[in-house]
């Protein structure tokens, strides 16, 4: 049965008094204030557990604080296991057994149980428990938002067809893996298609580059041509047992997918290189992997490829709240519910609101004031009045230099716990990422700010 800790505890494991060590163990006395957070994570693991061995699991304890340690230092499974295993501050921090060493992918297995709205809930009770120490209220917040990417490579109209056709030839030759071995038949063409896409790449002058880009179409449609006919047939397919026809129906829901994304990709190929049309963004697929993935264009900065998350922040450091939006809502449509959110958590609008200029507007002004909100200050002005804004000039400029610290607080959270670019898979894992980030920064906060008892 899995536990939600383990009562005995290692007397051998001591921590070290190295920089590193006493951050562990600010974090280390956080979570042991707030023992229900292990309920919330328990509820994940449980529901998650295999019944097909009898071995307990890790405890929800030393999955909470692996998840935290991995992002702490940002590292791989493989690398977390390695440092579980040879590092003494790591495994008395993760509370592991003696003789308990991890793989990475059990890590993987059990920090990947714990869900988004898990994380946030344990961010909830952080915040009630910074409230009760008088670390952080809530009474004065600032809010911006940046993009953290996907883990994609830069995408092209020729290297997403390239994509396509390795996808859906990998999955075609699965298919003849399965017995007995369905009657299609299909040619791999990746090593012509790969040769096209260097010449795209290198291509000089336009009419070499259009020639390529058609041999690419040409060959990309006889892939789908292929993929047609293997879906047909594996609909219908019957296995030699059990677990060959559930293979056939796996890869079948595949190929359904791919065969969709390249049409997709073969009609913006169409579109934007030989007819000369602009796509627009939310039309456009960027990935065959993170089919998730938006296209992020604030102002004339470079294009991002991610997704757009809204972040809320405390006088003491700590993020208050986490919004990850799909598609690419403006600042100012966000503004209502970043505060609506604000008054779930705290039970109150804040006092003083420092927002950056993109959430400015007359309309969120108001809907503010309404809310009882009594100083409102935005980066830039757009037409606002200062008085408008706020009591005074003097508190404009105290709440603009408020603001301000919000944009170390992003910084740290790219720089040092990886918010920068997510490497987990899909929609789900995107989010589980970025709220797991955002936990991790906010014990450390709260554990470095409380007094060492």
């Amino acid at each position: 049965m899995r536990q939600k800790r383990d009562p005995q505890r290692n007397l051998l494991y001591l921590m070290a008094r190295n920089k590193l060590a006493r951050e562990l163990e600010a974090i280390s006395r956080v979570l042991d204030l707030n023992p229900a957070i292990l309920d919330l994570v328990l509820r994940d693991l449980v529901t998650c557990q295999r019944t097909d061995t009898g071995r307990h699991g890790m405890t929800a304890e030393q999955v909470l604080r692996c998840a935290i340690l991995k992002q702490y230092r940002e590292l791989t499974y493989e690398e977390l296991a390695f440092h579980l295993e040879d590092s003494l501050a790591f495994r008395s921090f993760a509370r592991l057994k003696m003789g308990q060493y991890p793989c990475g992918s059990t890590l993987q297995e059990n920090i990947t149980a714990t869900n988004a709205e898990t994380w946030e809930a344990v961010n909830r009770r952080l915040l009630e428990h910074a409230a009760q120490q008088k670390v952080e209220k809530g009474r004065a917040v600032r809010l911006d938002a940046t993009v953290v990417e996907t883990h994609i490579h830069h995408p092209t109209d020729s290297t997403l067809l390239l994509d396509g056709i390795r996808v859906i030839t990998r999955l075609l030759q699965a298919g003849k893996e399965l017995k007995p071995t369905p009657w299609y038949t299909f040619a791999d063409h990746q090593r012509a298609a790969k040769k096209r896409g260097l010449q795209i790449q290198g291509a000089r002058k336009e009419q070499v580059r259009l020639k390529a880009y058609r041999e690419l179409l040409s060959l990309a449609h006889r892939v789908l041509g292929y993929a047609r006919q293997a879906v047909a047939e594996l609909q219908g397919f019957v296995g030699a047992d059990l677990n060959e026809t559930i293979a056939a129906h796996k890869v079948l829901a595949q190929l359904e997918r791919a065969v969709s994304l390249l049409l997709r990709v073969l009609s913006q190929t169409e579109r934007r290189v030989i007819r000369g049309e602009k796509v627009p963004a939310g039309e456009k697929v960027v990935s065959f992997f993170e089919c998730h993935t938006d296209v992020i264009v604030k102002g004339r900065r470079d294009t991002r490829y991610g997704h757009k998350v809204f972040l809320s922040g405390g006088r003491s450091g700590m993020i208050l709240d986490c919004v990850i939006a799909r598609g690419n809502p403006a600042d100012a449509v966000m503004f209502p519910d970043l505060l609506s959110r604000q008054e779930a958590i705290y039970g109150r609008p804040p006092l003083k609101t420092a927002a950056d200029g993109g959430f400015a507007s007359r309309d969120n002004l108001r809907r503010a004031k309404t809310r009882g909100v009594k100083d409102v200050m935005f980066a830039k002005k757009r037409g606002l009045g200062v008085l408008d804004m706020v009591r005074s000039l003097w508190v404009y400029k105290k709440l603009r230099n408020f603001r301000a610290g919000i944009e170390a607080n992003i910084s740290r959270l790219k720089r040092a716990f990886g918010l920068d670019r997510c490497n987990w898979q899909g929609w789900p894992g995107f989010r589980q990422y970025v709220w797991s980030a955002v936990v991790s920064y906010n014990v450390l906060v709260l554990g470095m700010l409380l007094p060492a008892h």
